[in-house]
């Protein structure tokens, strides 16, 4: 039986993972041999603590990481093709707590580098919006995060200045992060009516973060990052900033603003877990029209001049909800939680206009395996009432069928497996439906891409 080379690969990679576990765990024979540390399967990283390093690191303020992540993914039906690709991410970072490392109390220095290999299935099997894939991203090299913070006022206030991401601290939902698909991260509306993608991964942008916690319920977020992380230009924005070093500046200002409310947090706390966010952004650059040229008439019409008539600013507001709706009792976080999310942004001047995602997590759902997490998760993105008038006219004036976008929903089922401290299994299988929002197939633009059927595997290990 046929079996491709990125399959051989994984299930090669897995067994050698399997073989140097088990043998890295077996006693030693020599009993002049020094006693070995904690099991490999007991650890929280894999290398452990080689020599004392880490330690002495640590104690030093300094705590270096390294994680790896792997993914196979194989679309079985619809979108651009059927197919199997292999994608991967390392990710380095750098932490240095200024108080423990002898210098000044209260600082945090962080940087955080990327290396991203293998292909994309969202461009090159599915075609959606709403990437398969978190860490789908252009091949290579980059530096993300390169930050310093300074807590104030007892540790209730903290300021943050340097390249950042705001998908590390907006918008974002406790239990909807443990979904492969990119738009339970960043959700999909931001990344795609904001230039370049907005600051998220892979392209991080410099900006100041104020964080404000008046009461411990209570925390107010406010930020301005550069306008466009990758500055105007055609084709792949990630390509042009492929080593994320080009730090912009001057491109118009993004601010974000959220408020958050989180209940029943402490270890005291009787009722159940939640967190409530409400936030916007407003980006000042200047957007194109989706369905206006520059002489006020459509597009897709013969009178056309073909340049998009340009409306100043964006905006967009949100919501976010995480709440345990159940507990196991005796247990600290296993049980159920339900979370949603809902975006709206204006429709004359952005692809997507409105946005919701939501879902269910069980962890511990099976007995014996109390830190794997089920979820089950569906996220719908609109397409603008501009965006969908501009293909109303092109089959008017091309007198020829062409289809009318709509929305693009993707339904995800996943189950994280803690096989060990350091290392996470994950299946997971996401149905897409419209793909694109209903486009042409580019391979046969007489038809619209079909809906897809995507299975994966991702297998995620910190060193």
């Amino acid at each position: 039986m046929f079996v491709s080379p990125i399959l051989r690969r994984a299930a090669l990679v897995a067994g050698l993972s399997l073989l140097a576990g088990a043998a890295a765990a077996q006693p030693a024979d020599d009993a002049n041999d020094a006693p070995a540390p904690a099991g490999v399967w007991a650890r929280e990283q894999l290398l452990g603590d080689p020599g004392g390093l880490r330690s002495r690191l640590e104690a030093a303020g300094v705590t270096l990481g390294v994680q790896d992540t792997n993914e196979v993914w194989s679309n079985l039906r619809g979108g651009l093709r059927t197919g199997t690709v292999y994608l991967g991410q390392t990710q380095m970072t750098l932490k240095v707590d200024t108080g423990r490392a002898g210098l000044w109390q209260g600082g945090t220095f962080y940087a955080s580098a990327y290396q991203i290999r293998g292909t994309g299935p969202s461009a090159q099997l599915v075609g959606n919006l709403q990437t398969v894939s978190g860490i789908e991203a252009t091949r290579s090299i980059r530096l993300y995060d390169l930050w310093y913070e300074q807590a104030l006022a007892d540790g209730r206030l903290s300021v943050r200045i340097g390249q950042m991401g705001a998908d590390e601290e907006f918008i974002v939902s406790t239990y909807g992060a443990v979904f492969l698909n990119s738009s339970f991260g960043f959700p999909a509306l931001a990344a795609v009516d904001l230039p370049s993608g907005g600051p998220a991964y892979p392209l991080a942008t410099p900006g100041v973060r104020v964080k404000f916690r008046p009461t411990d319920a209570l925390t107010v977020l406010a930020a301005v990052f550069n306008g466009n992380p990758a500055g105007a230009g055609a084709g792949d924005p990630q390509a042009r900033d492929a080593s994320g070093t080009a730090l912009r500046v001057g491109d118009g200002a993004l601010a974000f603003f959220e408020a958050q409310y989180a209940l029943n947090q402490g270890e005291g706390a009787e009722g159940l877990p939640g967190t409530y966010r409400v936030g916007a952004w407003y980006n000042s650059l200047s957007f194109p029209s989706q369905r206006s040229a520059s002489n006020g008439v459509s597009l897709a019409s013969p009178g056309s001049n073909g340049i998009p008539r340009g409306l100043h600013g964006n905006y967009s507001l949100y919501a976010v909800a995480d709440q345990m709706v159940w507990r196991k009792p005796g247990t600290k976080d296993e049980g159920i939680g339900l979370f949603a999310r809902v975006m709206g942004a204006p429709g004359d001047r952005n692809l997507s206009d409105f946005y919701v995602n939501g879902g269910a997590t069980w962890k511990g759902a099976i007995p014996g395996r109390a830190d794997d997490t089920i979820g089950l998760g569906v996220a719908y993105l609109r397409i603008g009432g501009a965006a969908r008038g501009l293909d109303q006219d092109t089959a008017l004036f091309s007198g020829a069928p062409f289809p009318v976008r709509s929305n693009e929903t993707v339904i995800e089922a996943t189950y994280q497996m803690q096989l060990a401290g350091w290392w996470q299994l994950q299946p997971d299988v996401q149905y897409v439906m419209r793909p694109g929002g209903k486009v042409p197939n580019p391979n046969n633009p007489a038809q619209v891409l079909k809906n897809a059927v995507v299975i994966g595997l991702r297998s995620v290990v910190t060193f």
